[in-house]
């Protein structure tokens, strides 16, 4: 297993804001990160693709073997996604047991490539944990501008590929593609309404967006 430490990975800028845990910089560092690189990629004309992962059965794990287990799952992960990314990109701490990889400059097909390669070399890594909880990732690839012209349409994306992964039982990684759109009626509380309307107008978003990326949120949270 590759021992690079994700300090010394490129992630020097962010020092203020590592996780303690597996010393990669989190979830604000990597909303600048992306919202800048969106930006340069607009003047630029060049995409920037997105990896994101998480641990299968994490929960799973934590419970038979223990909530060390669990830490060391993810510091192994944290390790080993940053050697294999190395310089192609930056690796951030998401959330929980999931991390995400930004590449600017890559098209979508080479980032799932990448994934690839970080997928196999977890699951040929030497830290199974046991026989009934090996260690296992699954991860959706998206990108701008293929997937999304802003931060949360592409967002959104890359969780909805995740989720299609989790689906198909696991340990794989899924591109994101084209949604079809489905009508469904659905009946909500007057306060409700009232909380997305402000909601969707402090964010600049539109609402059906907003129901769609909790939606997702959801799915993802409880693996459905």
């Amino acid at each position: 297993m590759d021992t690079t430490d994700p300090v010394e990975a490129g992630h020097a800028p962010f020092s203020q804001s590592l996780d303690p845990l597996t010393g990669l910089p989190g979830q604000p560092a990597f909303t600048s990160v992306f919202s800048e690189a969106l930006a340069h990629a607009e003047q630029a004309g060049e995409p920037v693709s997105l990896v994101l992962a998480d641990i299968d059965r994490f929960e799973a794990m934590n419970r038979q073997l223990g909530r060390d287990a669990g830490d060391g799952a993810l510091k192994s992960v944290a390790q080993t996604m940053s050697g294999v990314v190395a310089q192609t990109g930056q690796v951030f701490r998401y959330g929980g047991d999931a991390f995400i990889v930004l590449i600017e400059g890559m098209e979508k097909e080479d980032a799932f490539l990448l994934g690839e390669r970080v997928r196999s070399a977890i699951e040929q890594s030497d830290a199974t944990m046991s026989a009934e909880c090996p260690l296992r990732i699954t991860a959706g690839v998206a990108a701008y501008s293929d997937d999304g012209g802003t931060v949360q349409e592409v967002i959104r994306k890359v969780n909805e590929a995740l989720y299609r992964g989790k689906v198909r039982g696991g340990n794989t990684v899924c591109i994101a593609r084209e949604e079809k759109m489905v009508t469904k009626t659905s009946h909500y509380t007057q306060g409700q309404l009232l909380g997305l309307t402000r909601l969707a107008k402090r964010e600049g978003l539109g609402e059906a967006e907003l129901l769609r990326e909790a939606l997702d949120d959801l799915l993802r949270k409880y693996n459905a």
